[in-house]
């Protein structure tokens, strides 16, 4: 039987078994197994309520039959489509990582190519960026093993309600992520233990028949009478293909000028840019928990804010909040400065980050054209002059919340020392982004304040630039079979494809659209 939104209160210490039995008004001695399937935090603490947890609970009772009703997806593969020639995928992010994986379920052997490194030579390459200021760009923190992702928090949360998110969560737990992100609220996997996960799933593929090239980017797509027919590695190797799935990620600027340049239908679409802003975590812990901040039962506490500007019809919103972790150099080009947040599983760090971010959309980049590539365009310039004032060494620039209000900069009376691993330079980050960001940024800064006191203190550090938050540009897919617009055999897929944002979402989208071609 399952127990749904059963309601505990923080300072009940009973065994959970204990607590179900009290609740069925049975012995615990009638109960086999006690399954957790949902964990959630519900802190509202209204009219001075005790912060609970709320649980869906699994319960199997002695004597009693229990009926498997999982469904493995592998189970239900087929190999329908044993006329094909051996498909190809492109990127080994999520969304590339669980095409392979369904692909090689089926016996389909795919060939997987990735621009970047294995996540070991990537782990190095990011050290020694995030050291010294020389960049790859080829392996970083946007290009490489495992995607975007693996240099970020590991969040699994999702506004999906889809079949395949246990199937996702069940590969990463068999691949050694930690086993509560099962059933917590807003699971994680975490920075560290990413690196292991990716390479067990990497193991898995190719022990089901699946190759992988690593170093090998896509450098042009051969296309016939309106199919793919093959692709070219490294302006050197081709390999014949007529299914070909493209998880580029978000920040493959050179593939979708390419692929553009093929005939392949692409636009340009909205994203969001803005700045990070960094918090002691005990404040963020007591804002959300009150004087349960320090309770070892409760997990380091996150937020999540938005805001709207309804004179000017723009938004803002807090995103990829990370709490106990650091923001992280996330730049794949030379003479560019971006931002990213990052968390290792722990979530020690004792210092909250997150994006503060102002919507932007087509119409803000008639300035950079009007074809699918002017996003692109429009994040280059605000990267560049990020770089500039930063100090043209990879520093970051950083401004006082109080100095960014005040239309002051130069302070450094930092509430906390900033995290960005490289360095900073304190200036006014009103000259790397538009004033229309800004300006949005300033009203949603003192809305925040009102919900979180004290959240825009004058001595919270702002960290510019964060313009990669999601794809500039769409490749134009059909809904039914996820199959480009106008080239038969291209599936896009993951966030490079614009139709998708973050790990569980895109891991889900390259798996439907290997199923929608075999089953």
């Amino acid at each position: 039987m399952q127990i749904k939104n059963l309601s505990v209160n923080l300072s009940d210490d009973r065994p959970l078994i204990d607590i179900v039995a009290r609740h069925l008004k049975i012995s615990t001695g009638k109960i086999k197994n006690v399954k957790i399937i949902r964990k959630a935090i519900d802190a509202r603490r209204r009219n001075g309520a005790e912060i609970k947890f709320t649980y869906n609970i699994d319960v199997e009772l002695i004597g009693e039959i229990v009926k498997n009703k999982s469904k493995k997806i592998d189970k239900e593969l087929k190999l329908v489509n044993s006329k094909l020639k051996r498909p190809i995928v492109v990127g080994f992010g999520p969304a590339g990582m669980f095409a392979a994986l369904t692909l090689s379920k089926s016996g389909l052997n795919p060939l997987i190519f990735e621009r970047g490194g294995d996540v070991d030579s990537r782990q190095a390459a990011v050290d020694k960026f995030f050291r010294s200021g020389n960049l790859d760009v080829k392996t970083n923190v946007q290009f490489g093993e495992g995607g975007a992702g693996t240099f970020s928090d590991g969040k699994l949360t999702t506004r999906l309600n889809d079949e395949l998110i246990t199937e996702v969560i069940n590969t990463f737990i068999e691949a050694g992520a930690p086993a509560e992100i099962a059933y917590l609220q807003k699971p994680h996997i975490g920075t560290d233990n990413l690196r292991t996960v990716v390479k067990n799933i990497r193991q898995k593929i190719i022990s089901l028949g699946g190759k992988i090239f690593f170093n090998s980017k896509i450098t042009d797509v051969e296309i016939k009478n309106g199919k793919v027919k093959a692709v070219i590695v490294n302006d050197e190797q081709r390999f014949e293909t007529d299914s070909l799935f493209l998880a580029i990620g978000h920040s493959a600027r050179d593939t979708y000028e390419m692929l553009l340049n093929r005939g392949i239908e692409i636009e340009a679409k909205p994203f969001a840019i803005g700045v990070r802003i960094e918090h002691l975590q005990e404040f963020i812990n007591r804002a959300q928990y009150g004087m349960d901040f320090d309770n070892p039962k409760l997990p380091v506490a996150d937020y999540f804010l938005t805001f709207k500007d309804v004179v000017n019809n723009r938004g803002a919103y807090t995103f990829c909040m990370c709490p106990g972790g650091q923001v992280v150099a996330a730049t794949s080009e030379t003479n560019q400065v971006v931002t990213n947040g990052m968390s290792n599983f722990k979530r020690d760090s004792g210092i909250a980050n997150a994006a503060v971010l102002a919507n932007v959309t087509p119409a803000d980049f008639v300035d950079f054209g009007r074809d699918a590539l002017c996003g692109i365009r429009f994040q280059n310039k605000y990267e560049s002059l990020a770089f500039e004032i930063g100090g043209k060494n990879y520093c970051a620039p950083v401004q006082t919340v109080g100095d960014f209000l005040n239309g002051k900069s130069g302070s450094t009376q930092f509430l906390i020392k900033p995290t960005y691993p490289i360095g900073f330079k304190s200036v006014d980050l009103h000259n790397c982004l538009p004033n229309f960001v800004t300006k949005t940024l300033e009203l949603a800064l003192q809305s925040f304040n009102k919900k979180i006191p004290n959240f825009a203190a004058e001595g919270a550090v702002l960290t510019g630039v964060e313009t990669r938050t999601s794809a500039p540009c769409r490749i134009l897919r059909n809904r039914e079979n996820f199959q480009s617009v106008n080239v038969e055999g291209l599936y896009p897929i993951g966030e490079g494809s614009g139709y998708s944002g973050g790990i569980m979402s895109s891991a889900i989208d390259g798996m439907k659209a290997v199923l929608s071609t075999i089953r």
